[in-house]
């Protein structure tokens, strides 16, 4: 290959590989600016019998790994420490070369994976199911979005496929929390 070849094609390759790493980092980067500890309420739809109308939420997230991801942990409020309560997953946000993904460590005992799109204005991010590690038996996280309404307001909606294909949504309307809310 001469000279003049390898210069076009690294002329030609190089923006287009810089630009997909550039439309995958700015919606990590927004997810990033949402680190530390949110207050909230979470509504389901269908309404579970166990959570009444509105039950108060906890979401603490957290950069680690120089950056490279985000955890984010939710809790039902005032039980972030309840190693005896069960509905405490955790779930991975991280570049996967051009795709922004998650992996979502549910209490269910599988690990759905997502991949991000984003809206054109980068105010909504949007994580479609690709794959599963683990059973579904106990059913499965099919889907997120992350709204981000302002610096101290977002919310996220969560749909879990239930046994049957029987989807449940929970939409939490989160605030920065005025208090430390503890990191793990």
């Amino acid at each position: 290959m001469n000279p003049l070849h390898l210069v076009l094609t690294a002329l030609i390759t190089l923006p287009a590989l810089a630009f997909g790493q550039a439309a995958s980092q700015k919606p990590f980067d927004a997810l990033k600016s949402l680190a530390g500890g949110w207050e909230g309420q979470v509504t389901t739809t269908p309404k579970m019998s166990d959570m009444g109308d509105m039950a108060s939420v906890t979401v603490t997230l957290r950069v680690t790994s120089r950056g490279n991801a985000l955890v984010h942990e939710m809790s039902a409020a005032g039980k972030f420490d309840d190693t005896s309560n069960n509905d405490h997953p955790v779930t991975m946000f991280y570049l996967n070369g051009d795709n922004l993904m998650l992996t979502h460590y549910c209490d269910a005992g599988n690990r759905p994976r997502m991949s991000a799109r984003t809206s054109p204005e980068g105010k909504i991010v949007d994580f479609d199911f690709v794959d599963l590690e683990g059973g579904t038996q106990n059913g499965h996280m099919q889907h997120a979005t992350f709204t981000f309404i302002d610096a101290n307001h977002h919310t996220e909606d969560w749909t879990y496929m239930m046994p049957g294909d029987k989807p449940v949504r929970a939409h939490l309307d989160l605030h920065r929390a005025q208090t430390t809310v503890a990191a793990r």
